[in-house]
């Protein structure tokens, strides 16, 4: 019956894509049948007599209602004939957490109920009391047009996994914004001629200004407001005279938020004036010759008045107006270490690493998170690359999609040093490149610090230590792709290495997924001389990221899609603030940070080397498993013992393939709230890519400090990564070096397993505190890995 699903929506979209009405013919559809049914039981409650499993098309979040759960959740399904929306009761919103009920899923109802809207005659919604989640289903259909959250008065959805992104056909909105005709600068007036005119209440002039910054959008929706689009959007604009915030509310921002970019020239008319908000954080534009004028800001709304955008064409710019310019501080590789806290720049950079989507919450016990992935880049000035923690920025569409394509029409291509970075991109190979080249698994970073004193500088301990109990709460509470970062006290009881089931695949397989890398090339012509130059020279899949302070990207060339890059906007020597990315680009002021470099290329020789060594090592049992005399004693003992060593797929960077790009960015991107067809309709799996971290890990017993819990944790395997701080080992151990160095160590796959068993061994029994980075990868999966070890005692070095 399924395999027709896609051919029968389209040929009848209609009321399929609504809340069916009750019809008096028999229906055909069983979510139609059902609808009837629970309408007619006395309880309005009905168990399914014969459930049937149907097909989640969708699954979208809104906030709910006064006294109950933060967020309500509609479920669109489809039984083989029409999609209905039903609402999720809010006793099931755990399934939506954990991302077990989801789009492209199977989905059997067991119980449902009917609620009549007491507001809306004739009017009511079917409830999910109780359902049962089963694999996904292999059908390629699309969700049909939106009807609008079920309950609580709203008129819109949120982006399921954050608040900042746009979501939804509102938002996209292909109007003609540009101006047309000359524009009357005689009427025109200066930003700083405002104060006065508005303190005298006079009609307010047209102004003419430049956009040097564009926020993300902030979500200020609550249930006891009612206002139908809560957004709020900042933008800094200037003139001749100097620079001023302007803010745009509401609907205004589903008409303009997408449209407005930095660097345009907007006719603005019919705005309001107000006090600048005293306690908003200002951020700093790359210009900065402009005078701020911080008093007043622009107010834009779509009533009272209703205010009216212009955005003129590049052509009709006029320089006799004096416009200021926005202005790049590029630095390269090599300088930013010695660039002062807080200084502004930008960066380019070829894009090696690309990490999958993870989430934050924005506050501990809330249900609302950041959303951010780590992208590592190299511009040929150093061996260590720029690493960047991306904040998703209200462009989904492009924080998405980090992966090759180019841009062009960009103003910063006349700077220096992208000169001199193109120059650098000529001069590369790109196999060699392409080596480089990993995305998702388990980032160990930010990296924490080489003593826990320093870890606790700005915390108080008893609130930086957790108990086992209380760690247990915190992997039960976790959200979808939420990062939580925990510290318990504890000992290493055990220790175990096991290989990644990926080594089973054979070197000749491996290579013929190299070569595909290699086999893409690039066609077509660009107008732009940095896509030009990268074409020609056979970087054709290679990605690039321009970061820089300003800019946003305004355009993707259909030409030469084997290119990325990316503009990333920062504010602190250790924060980018904006992020604009050839295939991601981000505008806004976001805390990122930028450290040292944890993936590099797997030299291929070596992995292979590593691998034979691997193979003859297996007969070795001393230093694969190691277990204290402590825990041999009390391991059968033991109140609880948790088991979260096992390392997931889904855990290990993989070698990027351009010709499966799309795949791979489903992967590691969130999981859609829409279905999307590639996902349904793929056979590939995450295994059938080459793992880039080495043969295999290590599995650790941490045994709590009072001998009746313990957990398994993973150790990480991948290049330049210390588990122990300096000073960590005790003196006949010292001369170790702990660190993963391909020059100084032949096999340094295996040293890590040396090194873990003999300091486990000489400190046995020796209270540690043990750093954990907690996640969760969706449905059941979660993962823990063991990210540091120090001394418990403040002060002293671990």
């Amino acid at each position: 019956m399924y395999d027709q699903l896609a051919e029968l929506v389209e040929e009848s979209p209609g009321p399929s894509c609504s809340s069916l009405p009750v019809t008096e013919q028999a229906p055909s559809s069983w979510l139609q049948r059902t609808r009837q049914s629970v309408q007619r039981t006395p309880s309005l409650r009905l168990v399914m007599r014969d459930p049937q499993p149907v097909c989640v098309v969708a699954v979208q979040r809104y906030v709910g209602e006064i006294g109950r759960c933060r967020y309500h959740y509609d479920v669109t399904v489809y039984d083989g004939m029409v999609q209905d929306t039903w609402l999720l009761s809010p006793d099931l919103a755990h399934l939506v957490h954990c991302n077990r009920l989801r789009s492209g899923s199977r989905a059997t109802i067991l119980m449902c109920s009917y609620r009549y809207v007491e507001k809306r005659p004739g009017s009511g919604l079917v409830c999910i009391e109780e359902v049962e989640i089963g694999g996904d289903m292999e059908i390629g259909l699309s969700v049909c047009g939106e009807i609008g959250p079920l309950c609580g008065g709203r008129k819109h959805y949120l982006p399921l996994w954050n608040n900042e992104d746009p979501y939804g056909d509102i938002w996209d909105r292909d109007k003609d914004r540009e101006h047309r005709g000359p524009v009357d600068v005689s009427k025109v007036c200066s930003l700083q001629r405002l104060e006065p005119r508005w303190r005298s209440k006079m009609p307010l002039p047209p102004l003419l200004v430049r956009i040097m910054h564009k926020s993300r959008l902030r979500y200020f929706g609550k249930a006891d407001k009612k206002i139908e689009y809560p957004y709020q959007a900042y933008f800094e604009v200037a003139d001749h005279s100097g620079m001023m915030s302007m803010v745009m509310w509401n609907y205004l921002c589903l008409e303009w938020y997408n449209t407005l970019q930095t660097g345009n020239v907007v006719l603005l008319q019919q705005y309001a004036l107000k006090n600048s908000y005293p306690n908003r954080t200002l951020p700093t534009t790359g210009n900065t010759q402009v005078k701020r004028l911080p008093n007043l800001e622009i107010s834009l709304n779509a009533r009272d008045p209703m205010s009216k955008i212009s955005v003129l064409r590049r052509e009709d710019v006029k320089p006799e107006w004096r416009l200021p310019a926005i202005k790049y501080q590029f630095v390269t590789r090599t300088e930013l270490n010695n660039l002062p806290h807080n200084q502004v720049c930008d960066v380019i950079g070829l894009v090696t690493y690309v990490g999958r989507c993870e989430r934050k919450r924005s506050r501990d016990e809330g249900e609302d998170f950041w959303l951010y992935r780590w992208v590592h880049v190299i511009d040929g000035t150093s061996d260590q690359p720029l690493l960047l923690e991306i904040f998703a920025t209200s462009q989904p569409s492009i924080f998405e999609k980090i992966h090759p394509n180019y841009h062009k029409g960009q103003p910063y291509t006349s700077d220096e040093k992208v000169k001199d970075f193109i120059k650098w991109m000529k001069t590369q190979h790109e196999a060699d490149v392409q080596r480089k080249i990993t995305i998702g698994g388990y980032h160990p970073y930010p990296q924490t610090p080489a003593t826990f004193d320093k870890y606790c500088s700005d915390n108080k301990v008893e609130i930086m230590l957790s108990t086992i109990d209380e760690l247990k709460a915190h992997i039960d509470r976790i959200h979808y792709r939420e990062h939580r970062r925990v510290a318990i006290q504890g000992i290493i009881a055990a220790c175990r290495y096991v290989e990644n089931e990926e080594l089973e695949t054979s070197e000749a397989q491996s290579e013929e997924v190299l070569d595909s890398f290699v086999s893409v090339t690039c066609h077509g012509n660009t107008e732009l001389d940095l896509v030009e130059q990268s074409c020609s020279s056979g970087q054709s899949k290679q990605q690039t990221v321009l970061a820089s302070s300003h800019s946003n990207v305004e355009e993707v060339s259909p030409h030469c899609e084997t290119s990325n890059v990316i503009v990333v906007k920062r504010r602190k020597k250790h924060a980018v603030e904006d992020i604009s990315v050839i295939a991601s680009k981000s505008s806004h002021d976001v805390d990122t940070r930028i450290q040292e470099s944890l993936f590099s290329e797997v030299d291929e020789k070596t992995h292979s080397n590593v691998v034979e060594s691997e193979k003859s090592d297996r007969t070795w049992s001393p230093a694969r498993s190691w277990e204290s005399a402590l825990w041999s004693e009390i391991k059968h003992n033991l109140m609880d013992h948790l088991h979260y060593s096992t390392v997931f797929p889904e855990s290990l960077p993989r070698k990027f393939d351009y010709n499966h790009r799309e795949f791979l960015m489903q992967q590691y991107n969130l999981h859609p709230a829409k279905l999307v067809k590639p996902i349904c309709t793929s056979n590939l799996k995450i295994q059938d890519f080459p793992s880039a971290s080495g043969p295999g890990h290590y599995e650790v017993t941490i045994l709590g400090i009072n001998h009746d819990l313990a957990i398994d944790v993973s150790v990480p395997v991948c290049k330049n990564f210390s588990l122990f701080g300096p000073n960590c080992l005790p003196n006949h151990m010292q001369c170790l070096n702990l660190d993963w160095n391909v020059e100084t160590q032949d096999h340094h796959w295996l040293s890590l397993k040396d090194e873990l068993v003999k300091y486990s061994s000489a400190q046995d029994s020796l209270h540690t505190i043990c750093i954990l980075d907690i996640c969760h990868l969706g449905e059941r999966k979660k993962e823990i890995f063991l990210n540091r070890i120090y001394y418990p005692v403040i002060g002293e070095s671990a």
